[in-house]
């Protein structure tokens, strides 16, 4: 066996691989609290002679600016380019919120940076595609910032998509990109093949003139070169790590920050909801999807938590903390639709969610009350553990709990 065999794995059955990177994440926080700089060149950063670029709209990106540049540079490409000091702890708080937005969607979830995550959706009921547009969409609403999502088998390629899936800064302003671009699974190497070796980590200034002397310009050239030439030319251990992913090999799972903390699901109305009535269906919509998240994540919460977001976008949250954890789709659906009571809906929402906190292991779970009250008769676990083999065996959609059949026209979040 060669060792450009050994270096290759069994390759990925499902690409399973998200990375969620924002767009220009600090300059689109400033402008939302100050639209009069939308559409101008702007950039966070410093403006003393030392002061570098941490952040450029895509109107300035069109004159050349990018991060990591002087400042002093930057001044002279984009004379009128408007710099904003950094406000940290504003972006932390914003990025707390999209961090919790992509929990909603998975527990795994690896941030990279204030602005980046991986995250790794495999066994959810959407596909890994039809999941970056809904994060797009709900980052969107809830945050008012684009994001992009690369979609693929191994982090490497997602994220390379996302990068891929961006806005083009051009002199008449960024022309849209795809927002979520996938590298399909089987085509890791034709995808790769044509591109510049640059797009590889670990290829910088001193590796790309290595690389240029053997005659190596392109990922599949890289992919081809013998890998005991290439040891010999860039080092043993950096020589492998290329080869690898040249040829689309990187196993590194995604690897949690921490253990979710909650886990939540939101829906966004094509028009405003009124009554306790109609957004009660959502509830128990809601209640179900969380209720079914945590028992495939083998978790459970005490803390049930409504979201509501009225037309004006006023926004606020009713708890209940409860003696015992749950993962009962009927259970939250109860507690949510409890907590709903007390709210005046009459202006309009636009928005409700559900969320649980305070997660433990199920098997863990306090068995309640109700699961003594009539041993002859199954439980709502009972019921619920039905209901997932059931999912399990025909799709998502083949049950849904009744009280959440509707046919109104709606938004998704």
């Amino acid at each position: 066996m060669t060792r450009k065999a050994q270096s290759e794995s069994p390759r990925p059955q499902s690409g399973s691989i998200l990375h969620v990177d924002m767009d220009a994440f600090f300059v689109s926080v400033e402008v939302l609290r100050r639209p009069e700089l939308r559409g101008l060149p702007v950039a966070v950063g410093g403006t003393g002679s030392r002061g570098v670029v941490a952040s450029a709209s895509y109107e300035a990106r069109a004159y050349g600016v990018h991060s990591a540049m002087p400042a002093t540079r930057a001044r002279r490409l984009c004379p009128d380019i408007v710099f904003l000091p950094g406000d940290h702890p504003l972006y932390q708080e914003v990025s707390g919120r999209i961090m919790g937005i992509l929990r909603s969607f998975t527990p795994l979830v690896e941030p990279l940076s204030v602005d980046e995550a991986f995250l790794d959706v495999a066994g959810a009921h959407h596909s890994p595609v039809e999941i970056g547009h809904l994060i797009r969409k709900q980052v969107l609403d809830e945050e008012g910032i684009h994001c992009a999502v690369g979609v693929a088998a191994v982090k490497f390629l997602a994220k390379l998509g996302s990068k891929l899936a961006k806005p083009t800064p051009t002199p008449a302003g960024p022309s849209e990109g795809v927002g979520v671009f996938e590298v399909p699974v089987g085509q890791e190497r034709a995808f790769l093949a044509p591109r510049p070796v640059t797009e590889i980590w670990g290829v910088g200034p001193a590796t790309l003139a290595h690389l240029d002397r053997i005659g190596i310009a392109t990922i599949g050239e890289l992919a081809e070169f013998p890998l005991e030439r290439l040891e010999e030319a860039i080092g043993k251990a950096h020589g492998q790590h290329l080869h690898n992913l040249a040829n689309a090999v990187d196993p590194r799972p995604v690897i949690p920050e921490t253990a979710a903390k909650s886990m939540s699901r939101e829906e966004t109305f094509a028009r405003d909801l009124h009554t306790h009535e109609d957004l009660g269906v959502e509830l128990v919509a809601l209640s179900d999807s969380v209720a079914s998240r945590l028992r495939a994540a083998g978790k459970a919460g005490k803390t049930v938590t409504v979201k509501i977001r009225f037309r004006d976008f006023r926004t606020i949250t009713r708890s209940h903390t409860l003696a015992s954890a749950v993962d009962s789709g009927v259970v939250l659906a109860r507690e949510a639709k409890q907590l709903l009571k007390s709210v005046d809906v009459a202006p309009g929402v636009r928005l409700i969610g559900v969320g649980v906190s305070e997660l433990e292991d199920s098997d863990q779970r306090q068995l309640s009350f109700e699961d003594f009250a009539d041993s002859s008769a199954p439980s709502w676990h009972d019921v619920d553990l039905a209901i997932d083999r059931i999912r399990d065996r025909f799709g998502s959609g083949a049950i849904r709990p009744g009280g959440a059949v509707d046919t109104r026209s709606k938004g998704t979040a």
